[in-house]
């Protein structure tokens, strides 16, 4: 099975799955070196130049992925193929974004060179470093475009087929979480959680009158916090499953890498909440087992959306109640909170599904398209 290359007339081609998973493997160099600068612009107040052992090993992660992809298509160039030709399957979005992203980089040594090291909230909001999220989560989901419509990949991959697939869109999920990180419920203690809940009114709003208050971790704050992560982390989820049944494991395995960045940047200070986020990957994982969601089984699909943000969400007010001291003080947050969660769970189900797309014995689903 093959694909035209448009204007050569040549097919172009996959890469075998072990180089898929060199790819995924490379990224995680690269991912890691992400999160270990995340770390340190979130705990090294005194950064005060661009040249880092962190920046070191993130942009040592860039340059060898990088060379793989460019010598997956050298390879090709090298057996005769030209132009598109010679881009493996998935491998062209990756490619383009390799020297968008050396732009980048360079544009960022500038920005810290004129500007200064950001260390609170803008960091997210610098453009330098929105491009480099960007051409990044390109290049680390290269796997995944690859076996989106590879001809050894079926309708129901198994766990070591689809695993590179797996590492390089929970990684993508990781660094969308992390420039959303103000906005991330999986970096916050479980005391702090019962005692936002615990409380009607947020603590950083101050009463009419009463002049200025410090801003602190109220009931809003966390409620917003779970919407976001909610949408972020199950968003991926259903996107794979308009396309494969996922294998036992596969939400384990992505929730895993998902929770590594709050657990890094905050010096893994809240276990039970990453631990109770581990365990709704678990569920997770049964809940497809059971319901076999899929683009053809239309209310299989919303229910495992609606019930997967419901069990997660409930997992997390449960661990944060136990290691926290107690349920928080406020029922209707407490109890609240898992069905607002599994409510926006099945709109995402409708919204990703909104009609059911049987295919045919043997085809392609409807959702797959040709990667680029």
């Amino acid at each position: 099975m093959s694909s035209d290359a448009a204007g050569t007339g040549e097919p172009r081609t996959w890469v075998s799955a072990r180089a898929d998973l060199v790819t995924a493997l490379l990224g995680v160099w690269f991912g890691v070196g992400l999160m270990i600068d995340a770390w340190a612009h979130a705990n090294l107040a005194e950064l005060e130049t661009f040249f880092t052992p962190w920046h070191a090993v993130f942009y040592s992660g860039f340059a060898v992925v990088s060379g793989w992809i460019i010598w997956q298509v050298w390879r090709n160039v090298r057996a005769g193929r030209q132009g598109l030709a010679a881009v493996p399957m998935g491998y062209l979005a990756g490619l383009v974004a390799i020297p968008a992203f050396a732009a980048f980089g360079l544009a960022d040594l500038l920005w810290h060179t004129v500007l200064g090291i950001e260390t609170t909230l803008d960091i997210f909001f610098s453009p330098s470093h929105l491009g480099l999220i960007v051409t990044m989560t390109l290049i680390i989901t290269t796997p995944l475009r690859s076996a989106w419509t590879a001809p050894d990949v079926g309708a129901r991959p198994r766990l070591g087929r689809l695993l590179p697939a797996l590492i390089g869109l929970a990684f993508a999920t990781a660094l969308v979480s992390l420039f959303l990180s103000y906005g991330d419920a999986l970096q916050y203690r479980p005391q702090g959680i019962v005692q936002a809940l615990s409380m009607a009114q947020d603590q950083g709003a101050a009463p009419r009158g009463s002049g200025p208050r410090p801003v602190a971790l109220g009931a809003d704050r966390v409620a917003v916090a779970m919407v976001v992560t909610n949408v972020v982390v199950l968003s991926p989820v259903l996107f794979l499953l308009r396309r494969w049944l996922l294998p036992p494991g596969s939400v384990t395995i992505m929730y895993a890498v998902v929770a590594l960045m709050p657990g890094i940047r905050t010096n893994v200070g809240n276990p039970p909440i990453l631990l109770a986020f581990l365990a709704a990957g678990l569920v997770s994982d049964l809940l497809i087992r059971w319901l076999r969601p899929s683009a053809g089984r239309r209310a299989a699909y919303w229910a495992f959306a609606g019930t997967s943000a419901f069990a997660t969400w409930s997992l997390y007010i449960a661990a944060a109640s136990v290691a926290g001291g107690g349920l928080p003080a406020v029922p209707e947050l407490w109890t609240g909170a898992p069905i607002v969660a599994g409510l926006i769970g099945l709109a995402l189900g409708v919204l990703f599904l909104p009609n059911a797309a049987p295919a045919a014995p043997g085809s392609v689903p409807v959702s797959a398209r040709p990667a680029r």
